[in-house]
């Protein structure tokens, strides 16, 4: 069976003549061509988009470890959710503070636990039992996101879906769906969540189901948007849910973003790959940069 990858650097309100948005795209045509290269080297789809998600968390471009949004209280809270399509088996962490790879993390749950997520102290507790790396708060910052944050202090009435609706805002949440020679489909989300979120909030990114589904019998799905709307629809699972009932990837991406602006009114964006190892992704944000390949062929991006 043909390998498949693809990977987005978040849905949102992105300046589509930007060098910022380029830059993002580019960022995630170098994340989709190494797990690529893991997939034609014989490598799992759980290691190929681990290490897809890796390259993303470490661009300060986007909203995942490096580059994360801060919160209320100008700190980085990060939430990381990797799934296995062959047994379902799935690893989250979520509120994790200096980690400069929460993905890496949240698959050393899914590996070496028998838990499935762990929270705030209890995930860094757990990063530090094992030896996992933990990185400076200033390893994280970007100088443009703190620049933010003081000038969002000084806004009582700001509200974190209006990085979706501002003009070159960017975007949020970082992910990989991926089909490995072996049939089997892995995805993997990871976010810094939105901007001036209260402390301990969590959105959809660690859920499963929502941030990330993935099962070899339907299909693998990576979400972003804005999670409050996302999770009520519990959206990646819907996907493959549509897949199950006749769908494409493709189709059922379209239809789960259709079915997120009627009931909830969200804003959002979806890639993910089918059992049949077909390629969709769908969003209804300004702009969502994404990157894909199957087999050895060259590596598709866009906006």
């Amino acid at each position: 069976m043909p390998t498949a990858i693809i990977v987005h650097g978040g849905a949102g309100a992105w300046d589509l003549n930007s060098e910022k948005l380029r830059e993002a795209m580019a960022v995630c045509r170098s994340a989709a061509k190494l797990g690529q290269d893991l997939l034609s080297c014989g490598h799992s789809a759980i290691d190929a988009v681990e290490a897809a998600v890796r390259v993303l968390e470490d661009s300060p471009l986007l909203d995942a470890g490096i580059g994360s949004y801060l919160n209320a209280a100008g700190e980085v809270e990060m939430d990381a959710l990797i799934m296995d399509g062959r047994d379902l088996n799935t690893g989250a962490v979520a509120a994790v503070r200096r980690v400069r790879n929460p993905i890496s993390l949240a698959r050393r749950v899914m590996d070496g636990t028998e838990h499935n997520l762990l929270v705030g102290a209890g995930a860094e507790a757990f990063a530090d039992s094992i030896g996992f790396p933990r990185c400076a708060v200033d390893d994280l910052l970007v100088g443009s996101e703190l620049e933010r944050f003081l000038a969002l202090k000084q806004q009582e009435t700001y509200e974190t879906i209006e990085i979706f609706n501002q003009p070159g805002a960017m975007g949020d949440t970082v992910g990989a769906v991926a089909l490995d020679i072996n049939g089997n489909l892995a995805a993997a989300t990871s976010t810094g969540g939105t901007r001036k979120k209260l402390p301990g909030r969590v959105g959809d990114s660690p859920l499963v189901g929502s941030g990330g589904y993935a099962d070899n019998l339907t299909a693998a799905v990576s979400a972003t948007g804005y999670g409050e709307a996302l999770m009520k629809i519990v959206i990646s699972k819907r996907v493959c849910d549509l897949v199950e009932g006749g769908m494409n990837a493709s189709d059922a991406c379209a239809s789960a973003i259709q079915l997120l602006e009627q009931r909830v009114s969200g804003l959002g964006g979806l890639i993910a790959i089918d059992a049949s190892g077909n390629i969709g992704f769908n969003f209804n944000t300004d702009a969502m940069p994404y990157a894909f390949a199957t087999g050895d062929g060259s590596i598709s991006s866009g906006r």
